[in-house]
């Protein structure tokens, strides 16, 4: 924890600093921070808002522990706030450090598991303003006897990931069937999918499942290639890959994690 403690808040610093002239400290009301992969007190919520000079009244939330579908809980979390005070400007970030966790095992499935991970730090604003993505309502699912397919443990040697390999079938199988289509979907897949970069396999599952084209989930498929799994930082990411290539429609964001669960949001762009 003492490496979480030193450098969480320095790649955190670093993903805000990319915001530019989007991030202005005087008009910042709340700062809604989501990490996984670390505990420090006080938390980083409140490391940052010094640091960044932020108001000794400021408004924080911290979202510990959830795993990779924390990032949307972020997002939905900021919404919410901006819909109840129309004025606020909500800072968003998500850090992690999946590395810390690497330990040595025996079977080869917990090493798979963790060699996809990677660190990683990503920010943003969510206010009224009529600029960016326009997020919509949330949507939650927990799968049905799943509990132990996706699995943190705190044990003597960090946090120990637990990650079946039967997550991508039971995804595949969930996201197939017609119910949970029309409550994620309202029946077909939005244009745009922003989807949690959880491993090759999930996207595969998911490609197949929704019976949709490999371009569908390109973005997706790029964060995963350029920067692995960052947990709760990995939708963001994907998120900010549409943006930045100008994606426009109606989309949703989903993500996986322990539980067997998935968190969603609704955007357009």
């Amino acid at each position: 924890m003492s490496a979480y403690a030193e450098y969480a808040p320095d790649l955190a610093m670093q993903a805000i600093g990319k915001l530019g002239e989007a991030f202005d400290p005087a008009r910042i009301t709340h700062i809604v921070v989501a990490s996984c992969t670390g505990f420090v007190a006080p938390g980083i919520d409140q490391i940052l808002a010094r640091r960044l000079g932020l108001s000794a009244t400021i408004e924080r939330v911290l979202i510990g522990f959830m795993g990779c579908y924390a990032g949307v809980t972020a997002l939905r979390t900021a919404r919410h706030i901006v819909r109840s005070e129309p004025d606020a400007a909500v800072l968003v970030v998500s850090v992690e450090l999946s590395t810390l966790h690497l330990s040595l095992a025996d079977a080869p499935e917990p090493l798979l598991a963790m060699l996809q991970f990677g660190d990683g730090a990503a920010a943003g604003i969510v206010s009224a303003d009529p600029h960016g993505l326009a997020l919509g309502e949330g949507v939650s699912l927990a799968l049905e006897d799943s509990a132990d397919l996706i699995r943190w443990d705190i044990g003597d040697r960090g946090f120990e990931m637990h990650l079946s390999g039967e997550v991508p079938g039971r995804l595949r199988e969930t996201l197939a069937a017609p119910a949970v289509r029309m409550q994620l979907f309202d029946g077909d897949p939005p244009e745009l999918l922003a989807f949690h970069a959880g491993g090759r396999s999930v996207l595969d599952a998911v490609e197949h499942a929704l019976d949709v084209p490999p371009e569908a989930l390109a973005d997706s498929r790029s964060v995963l290639a350029r920067f692995g799994n960052m947990s709760s930082a990995t939708i963001l990411f994907v998120l900010a890959e549409m943006m930045a290539r100008g994606a426009k429609g109606q989309g949703i964001a989903i993500a996986f994690g322990p539980g067997l669960a998935a968190e969603a949001i609704r955007f357009g762009a």
